[in-house]
């Protein structure tokens, strides 16, 4: 059951540490479950090389182009590949099937070894993430839409349609490839197309402002 913050229980949120927040609704025309992890002062090295690993193993999934009839299991080491590369992973699934009117968790869609193929108009989060006991902890959930590749033969891929920016200030742009600061590139648009109007449109100024600031290429 969710705990209700108290003045005994709660402490004051600190421009010197990371903050993870998980979020989600469930809405007439869907369901959302959508974290992202944020730093407002100067993250140390590591919460700055963890996080830009996670944000790598996100996009690496996000962006992948897999056969049709792949279960998810068979694709989910993309999510861990660039933390794995330096020794680091995390002990969670890589993200699950996300239900209409139904659960935020929505099996047999899904990243675990038992799930089933992924098939065009499936819906699943994909979330890897790194956690430092007593220290720290990243996430970075997004919803996406199984979908059919633009390739010669049925191949699968995935559109992701959570439109939230990543924080800037945790990404270390030394570590990313050309074709992931591209594929950056291209969400932020997205954002910028989907969400910018619609912030317009109820005259939320300020939000557009850090919008239009959040999704600079």
């Amino acid at each position: 059951s969710p705990r209700s913050p108290s003045n005994g229980s709660s402490r004051t949120l600190s421009a010197r540490e990371m903050y993870l927040f998980d979020t989600g609704g469930q809405y007439l025309d869907g369901t959302t479950d959508i974290t992202r992890t944020v730093h407002w002062g100067e993250p140390t090295p590591l919460q700055k090389e963890a996080y830009t690993r996670v944000l790598m193993g996100n996009i690496d999934l996000s962006r992948l182009v897999f056969p049709s009839n792949t279960a998810g299991g068979t694709v989910e080491s993309f999510a861990r590949r660039a933390l794995w590369d330096v020794g680091l992973n995390y002990g969670h699934g890589t993200g699950h099937g996300i239900g209409n009117f139904l659960s935020v968790h929505e099996w047999p869609v899904g990243f675990q070894s038992n799930n089933v193929p992924l098939e065009a108009g499936m819906f699943t989060s994909i979330e890897p993430g790194y956690y430092q006991d007593g220290e720290f902890g990243i996430r970075i959930e997004d919803v996406a839409l199984v979908v059919e590749a633009q390739t010669e033969k049925p191949f699968l891929t995935f559109e992701v349609v959570s439109l939230v920016p990543y924080d800037r200030n945790l990404i270390d742009l030394s570590l990313l490839s050309p074709e992931q600061i591209r594929y950056l590139n291209s969400y932020y648009e997205r954002i910028r197309a989907h969400v910018g109007p619609e912030l317009r449109r109820q005259r939320l100024e300020a939000a557009y402002v850090w919008l239009q600031e959040s999704t600079e290429p």
